[in-house]
């Protein structure tokens, strides 16, 4: 018998949603499952008939309103009433998990077991049955994986670690330009780093981005786009595209780096010139 699945949706803009159903090889994950509710996908069932429905896996996206109804539906209770039927709980995107950008607004938002760094309110109901899938969007292979796997390992923001052990910055094509201080000026280059000047927060940022491409093809860094940090429970953070520095040196150190490794590895590179490097730069220019 195939697993059945509700998906939900709390206070979001739909982006997980149409994320989701970019996925390569949809339909055959579809075939998987047995859909009961999706906003936007066929479903067998209304809103209002999930009531007495058997849920395997609940699916929430947006961020979770306390008493947030739609039409006639008090969709929090329902959200409630299912989670705790359900073998497994799935929280995709940021606002899902954290609260995102919506909890800034009103503070009766909150993610499933998060808000912010914060356990919210149901974290004690349902920490042993939730993945968090953050991202905004959250790539469609992260939200395969979760719809799949099993007992998976998690971190400290239940995030898997299979996809969220490393940061951006792992894999990132311009890793070199980062280790010699080679800045890019502008967004949309192809060569140069850009934290430095365009303040990326991939060093900050756990993520598999630069691992499981985007259409199979690009990420944000590739194409010259700073790392949001939108899988981090901070997101949205202000003055995004800028590092704040003191004399040069960043104010926050990359995870997992010492400040004094930072600074010995940051004097050693700034004494050298690579012109490989720098003449791919120029000639971008």
């Amino acid at each position: 018998m195939k697993p059945k699945v509700v998906w939900l949706q709390g206070v979001t803009c739909n982006g997980n949603s149409h994320s989701f159903v970019n996925l390569s090889g949809l339909d055959t994950l579809l075939q998987r499952y047995e859909w009961l509710y999706h906003p936007i996908l066929p479903s067998s069932l209304s809103l209002m008939q999930l009531w007495d429905a058997k849920c395997d896996i609940l699916v929430i996206e947006g961020g979770a309103k306390k008493g947030w109804q739609k039409g006639e539906g008090e969709l929090e209770k329902l959200f409630l009433h299912l989670a705790q039927k359900a073998k497994k709980v799935v929280a995709v995107g940021s606002c899902a998990v954290y609260g995102g950008v919506f909890k800034e607004f009103d503070d009766t938002i909150c993610g499933v077991l998060f808000d912010g760094e914060n356990k919210s309110r149901y974290y004690d109901m349902l920490a042993d049955k939730t993945i968090n899938i953050p991202g905004c969007p959250a790539h469609p292979e992260w939200i395969a994986f979760a719809l799949e796997a099993e007992n998976p390992s998690l971190d400290s923001f239940h995030r898997p670690k299979e996809l969220y052990a490393y940061t951006v910055h792992s894999g990132c094509v311009r890793n070199e330009y980062f280790e010699w201080k080679i800045d890019a000026e502008d967004f949309g280059t192809k060569e140069g780093c850009l934290f430095y000047k365009q303040g990326c927060q991939g060093p900050f940022t756990h993520g598999s981005c630069n691992k499981i491409l985007w259409n199979e093809t690009a990420s944000k860094t590739r194409v010259g786009t700073p790392c949001f940090g939108c899988t981090e429970p901070d997101f949205p953070k202000q003055d995004l595209f800028s590092t704040k520095t003191y004399m040069g040196i960043p104010a926050t150190m990359p995870l997992g780096v010492p400040k004094r490794a930072y600074l010995t590895i940051t004097g050693i590179a700034k004494s050298f010139h690579i012109p490989r490097l720098t003449k791919r730069l120029l000639d971008e220019d």
